[in-house]
């Protein structure tokens, strides 16, 4: 007999970013644009990237240890790139 039973799906973001003292072209373009928007106060700016995604597993322990894997193994450089893994809250319609 066949478990009908939804495997519980877990949401995550993971938040890539140059890791600190690699040279970061996009947060300096960006730093330098300010003063032609009028805008001061703000610097050390560190442009990155975020990947959101949805995990059928049996646990969220079991679903972070999947996107701990994706996020070290695919999504980031881990020579010059730093990752955080956030959990999300889940998504909608499901009965988790």
């Amino acid at each position: 007999m066949t478990d009908l039973t939804p495997t519980p799906a877990f949401r995550f973001a993971v938040n890539v970013t140059p890791r600190p003292g690699i040279l970061d072209p996009q947060g300096r373009a960006v730093e330098q644009s300010l003063p032609h928007l009028n805008v001061s106060g703000v610097s050390g700016v560190r442009v990155g990237r975020r990947v959101e995604l949805t995990v059928s597993a049996a646990d969220e322990a079991a679903a972070r240890a999947v996107v701990d894997r994706l996020a070290s193994e695919l999504l980031s450089n881990p020579l010059i790139e730093a990752y955080e893994v956030e959990a999300l809250p889940a998504p909608v319609g499901a009965g988790t």
